[in-house]
């Protein structure tokens, strides 16, 4: 899905110069007893086996592999409508993953539109698996996850990567309606060290040739938002370690380590389109993000997030246009010398700021060669106020009127650093353009 931004960019500040001539959620243990009453062929195949399975006569399919039935190398065929497919306790190998996929030539659909409360309120999830490959085999028609359309929707997740699930893959897939499209993290668990970081890491996961549409609430939840957790009164923090209260114990979440997330589409989306927190070693690249915070939820309104405690992240090449809420959203560490970078991208047309930057730990971003168009609010705004107070890298970016609709725009509109954010500008071929320097040199 990659642009050739620079094109994009020209054609829009020529449009630009004629019109200025004239705008955290539950994770949930599974509560429901697995079991495994279902349907189930099996075949041999040249690097393992095969098997097809089927839901059982309530549409669940669960799948509890502790006794290691399904091992590396296997592929798991599903077949059918299945209302809930819950997968426990199953790891392939780094060499071998195991597979989940659709039968071929069948498309499968996961999922309970209906649900409206109660049991059962994830379409699909990954509980405590390791080194397994999910999606379909001839392309994201192929397996369907149809989440909830009933009032209690937005409690409803529609695919759960939880309890330590990591070296994952996700692909082509369509993914619908519900609460969260893609829930990926691990809440802390009293009496469970294993869920607390540094304890663990989780490791790789990636996410590529999905489509997300129509979801209540955000499209991708990736990586867990609380600074720390309350283990005594089970339930997040995020103030300051001076002000924990006396006698709880905190841990801080599990984060995820090498993350990537690319050539996907998020569309018609309630709150964050692509939202990420606690990773190291992230990337995001070649996504398009439209008409997301559909809510108008100030509060989660980003159309790529990148949230706390991430560090060394890469978002490049991904299209973010005509949403209301500001169209990304940092708030990365600059803790033990973290990188980030934000290039190449082009984001136009919503109704809040364009690139909204508030880091941690002195962050330093590199915002370079991205093409930031038609906001309602200023082009590029930088808040030192958490701790961001290292120059800001900005070059060779076009801004394209900021403040849509307003007559006389400054220069700050175009970059407006506030509360101690700095920044340096390149000069001569990585000097920034902007549509009122284009117009002043007519």
């Amino acid at each position: 899905m990659k642009k050739n931004r620079t094109y994009v960019a020209q054609a829009l500040l020529c449009a630009s110069i004629l019109a200025l001539s004239t705008s955290c959620k539950k994770e949930e243990a599974i509560q429901e007893k697995l079991n495994a009453d279902s349907e189930l062929a099996v075949t041999a195949t040249a690097t393992g086996r095969e098997f097809t399975l089927l839901p059982d006569a309530t549409g669940r399919l669960a799948i509890d592999n502790s006794a290691g039935t399904y091992k590396a190398g296997d592929i798991i065929n599903l077949k059918g409508t299945i209302k809930v497919l819950q997968i426990s306790n199953m790891s392939g190998s780094a060499s071998a993953p195991i597979t989940v996929r659709n039968l071929a030539g069948n498309t499968v659909t996961i999922g309970n539109p209906a649900w409206n409360g109660g049991a059962y309120g994830v379409a699909c999830v990954f509980w405590n698996c390791h080194y397994i490959r999910f999606g379909g085999q001839s392309g994201q028609s192929s397996v369907i996850i149809s989440g909830s359309t009933a009032a209690a929707k937005a409690s409803y997740y529609d695919l759960q990567l939880g309890n330590k699930t990591d070296n994952i893959e996700v692909s082509n897939l369509t993914i619908q309606n519900g609460g969260n499209g893609i829930v990926a993290k691990t809440d802390p668990v009293k009496g469970d060290a294993s869920t607390a970081y540094p304890n663990t890491t989780m490791m790789n996961l990636k996410i590529h040739d999905v489509l997300i549409k129509n979801t209540t609430n955000e499209a991708m939840y990736i990586g867990h938002t609380a600074t720390y957790w309350d283990l005594t009164a089970n339930a997040p923090y995020y103030g300051s370690t001076s002000a924990m209260t006396s006698g709880h114990q905190y841990v801080q979440p599990v984060i995820w380590r090498n993350v990537k997330i690319y050539n996907n589409t998020c569309k018609d989306i309630g709150l964050d389109g692509i939202q990420t927190a606690a990773i190291d070693q992230l990337e995001v690249y070649n996504n398009e993000v439209t008409n997301w915070a559909l809510q108008k939820d100030g509060s989660h309104n980003g159309g790529i997030l990148i949230g706390g405690r991430t560090t060394n992240t890469n978002v490049h090449d991904n299209w973010v246009h005509d949403g209301w809420g500001e169209m990304l959203q940092f708030y990365g560490s600059g803790e033990n010398g973290a990188t980030h970078i934000i290039n190449n991208n082009l984001f136009a047309k919503n109704q809040g700021e364009g690139l909204s930057i508030r880091g941690t730990a002195n962050a330093v971003v590199r915002i370079t060669n991205n093409t930031i168009a038609w906001t309602k609010g200023n082009s590029l705004r930088l808040n030192g106020s958490t701790g961001m107070r290292t120059a800001q890298i900005i070059n060779n970016n076009a801004f394209i009127r900021p403040i849509n609709g307003v007559t006389t725009i400054t220069v700050r509109n175009y970059i407006y650093a506030e509360v101690g954010a700095i920044f340096t500008e390149g000069t001569g071929t990585l000097a920034n353009r902007s549509s009122r320097l284009y117009n002043q040199q007519k």
